[in-house]
């Protein structure tokens, strides 16, 4: 029930009614504890305190909840290994697509296009399609270990050849098509694949995409590629003819094959999925089987309550962690809905149309879309029947204010539920919990098993704001980088600050409230010894009806600190007023020590391809880096964009000054 949809920031918005609490899965899995001797009561405080004191009995009994089946020799849960050299269910044995498939019926996939085509796919199909193309697949050699990687949009081709690679052990990775070719090169040049699956081109923003010359340079910089496999019918784009070992998708797909699951150690590698690639040779992060099957499970039913039979809409590409979470929801006999194209084609609302459409319960989307959505004015509960909407999951960024009482204003009486976590565990770190209540501005809670903390920079526990650490292994936490044999790279990016403990590079503040995620802590202002994270700034910024987006970085320079803030306006606004409404709005909302030193307005805001804003690579140009050096354009939505802020940054080399 909704409590007040213009509650202050910290006040309650909503509570789940008390008569539907045992509908969650919360509750289930609470209520399955209490049958097993293990009374924790209705206090999820009390739950997660046992799940992190308790950690080797609470993943084995969330390994039995979800139904996950296990072979092999059963040993200890977990090796008393500090991180990252810790070993998770050693012995045992299992598949991460057998558990996904295994046991549901009814409609497993309904995949969209962009121009409206509709599909739906049948568990039952799923499961043969899957063993038919994983038969193709060892029929050309591909066997445990061997990498198999895919050019695929958000269709279900790209699901059913992520799941008939597990199927044999081999490892999977992904990009969109929409990458550049040098970042698809760079990234899958390291795993030296033997079978590329690919879209010869792609739908977006109402344009039929071909790919031919980009591909055929992709092509040239994996020559350990043998087989290519053209998924040729979401386009009118065709193959390339030079490549000699080939075929189409449905020709792969042909033959009918008994599904054959092969059994694998708990930590053999399921994925490869990679850093955003804006700062050097993006990180292959392997995860494994065991540990990314309970996390994502953990993640599907508890912290975003999905249960059988729902319908879930996740707003990704494939080259987005999201995605894989979206394909996890098979495992608890959820129905996916697989959105191609531009999910905002040609407006904002045709996510809400499709959501309404195909009767979504659980929507996941990005913040970004979100503040789109309040900016624009959309009312979705006016336009279209949302009565089978239950969850709104929200990730990508911070969640304004406004954001969260724009949804229970315009979208209605849902749980909503903000979300912080990476591709570094293909999971979260603190999210929702449905028995909770939402307060306005807030992430709900710590997920369960995460013992997640506030750290100041002299490695104790911060009593507001502090590094976001992890002081207890994870099942999900990679299993190494790849190319990085003596985990040097790997413990360098999260063990180097805090020797032993997980440092992830966000800002977090717990208070009785909840959590709020403070930005990276990479990209700290510090002016006059003062710090600050960016989402500070944005939430007094963002909301403004003159700002689409804004961006800030602080920038060393000799002796000097430079702090821009970039904004885009919003159609119709005028420069010198937004400008003057940035102004009151840090004044009243931060203090004026962080007003910045210019305002710049830009015709957009450059982000990675899964949205995170470019504040690292702007701020290296503002140091003197050239373009080349800091980011790689095809890992980018806007290349040409970023050549604005090349441009700036050598204006302000050359002449600083103020605002433009």
């Amino acid at each position: 029930m909704i409590v007040d949809a213009e509650a202050a920031v910290g006040e309650v918005i909503w509570r789940l009614d008390p008569a539907l609490r045992t509908q969650t899965n919360i509750a289930r899995f609470t209520g399955a504890l209490g049958d097993r001797g293990i009374e924790l009561g209705d206090r999820y405080e009390d739950l997660w305190r046992w799940s992190v004191d308790e950690p080797k009995r609470f993943w084995s009994e969330w390994a039995d909840f979800a139904g996950v089946k296990m072979g092999g020799t059963a040993g200890p849960v977990r090796s008393d290994d500090a991180m990252p050299d810790t070993r998770w269910f050693a012995g045992r044995q299992l598949n991460y697509a057998r558990e996904l498939l295994a046991a549901h019926e009814g409609t497993a996939i309904v995949a969209l296009t962009e121009s409206g085509e509709r599909s739906e796919v049948t568990f039952a199909e799923l499961r043969d399609d899957v063993a038919a193309f994983a038969a193709h697949l060892r029929a050309h050699g591909v066997g445990a270990g061997d990498r198999v990687v895919g050019i695929l949009p958000n269709i279900p081709e790209a699901v059913i050849a992520l799941l008939a690679t597990a199927s044999i052990g081999a490892v999977w990775s992904v990009c969109a098509p929409e990458f550049g070719p040098g970042a698809i090169v760079s990234r899958f040049a390291q795993l030296e694949p033997v079978v590329l699956i690919a879209v010869p081109g792609y739908e977006l923003g109402g344009t039929d995409r071909h790919r031919e010359t980009e591909l055929t340079e992709v092509l040239t910089g994996l020559p350990s590629v043998e087989h290519v496999v053209w998924v040729t019918g979401h386009t009118s784009a065709r193959p390339i003819d030079s490549v000699p070992d080939s075929c189409d998708w449905a020709d792969a797909v042909r033959v009918v094959a008994e599904p054959d699951f092969a059994d694998v150690d708990f930590d053999h590698p399921l994925w490869v999925l990679f850093s955003s690639g804006t700062t050097g040779i993006p990180k292959g992060i392997v995860h494994g089987h065991g540990g990314a099957l309970l996390e994502q499970l953990k993640l599907c039913s508890i912290h975003d309550d999905i249960r059988p039979g729902d319908r879930v809409l996740t707003i990704a590409s494939t080259s987005w962690v999201v995605w894989n979470g979206l394909v996890a929801a098979l495992g608890v006999g959820s129905t996916i809905v697989l959105l191609d194209g531009n999910p905002t084609y040609p407006d904002l609302d045709r996510v809400w149309q499709v959501a309404a459409d195909e009767k979504v319960s659980v929507l996941g989307v990005g913040a970004g879309f979100v503040h789109a959505c309040a900016k624009s004015g959309l009312e979705p509960a006016r336009e279209h029947d949302l009565s089978d909407l239950r969850v709104i999951t929200v990730t990508g960024s911070s969640l304004s204010a406004d954001g969260y009482r724009w949804v229970y204003r315009a979208v209605g009486d849902v749980w909503l539920t903000s979300q912080s976590g990476g591709t570094d565990i293909a999971s979260i770190f603190v999210g929702g919990v449905p028995t909770l209540p939402v307060r306005v501005g807030y992430i709900q809670a710590p997920a369960l098993g995460v013992r997640v903390e506030s750290w100041g920079a002299d490695g104790e526990p911060a009593p507001g704001r502090g590094e976001l650490v992890v002081t207890a292994p994870l099942p999900s936490m990679p299993l190494r980088f790849w190319g990085d044999p003596e985990n040097l790279r790997y413990r360098e990016s999260y063990f180097s600050t805090f020797p032993g403990v997980w440092r992830h590079g966000d800002f977090i503040e717990f208070s009785p409230q909840g959590i709020v995620i403070h930005g990276r802590s990479d990209s700290t202002l510090n002016r006059n010894g003062i710090r600050l994270g960016s989402a500070d700034i944005y939430a007094a910024v963002e909301g403004l009806p003159q700002i689409a987006e804004a961006m800030i970085v602080g920038a060393e320079r000799g002796t000097e600190y430079y702090m821009p803030l970039f904004v885009a306006l919003a159609p119709g606004a005028d420069a010198d007023d937004a400008r003057a409404a940035v102004r009151a709005a840090i004044r009243s909302n931060l203090s004026p020590r962080y007003l910045p030193d210019d305002i710049v307005v830009m015709p957009g805001i450059p982000h990675t391809k899964t949205g995170k804003k470019l504040e690292v690579p702007v701020k290296r140009m503002l140091q003197g880096s050239p373009l080349e050096d800091v980011v790689d354009r095809g890992a980018v939505d806007d290349p040409a964009l970023l050549d604005r802020y090349a441009a700036f940054a050598r204006e302000k080399a050359a002449a600083p000054g103020t605002d433009r």
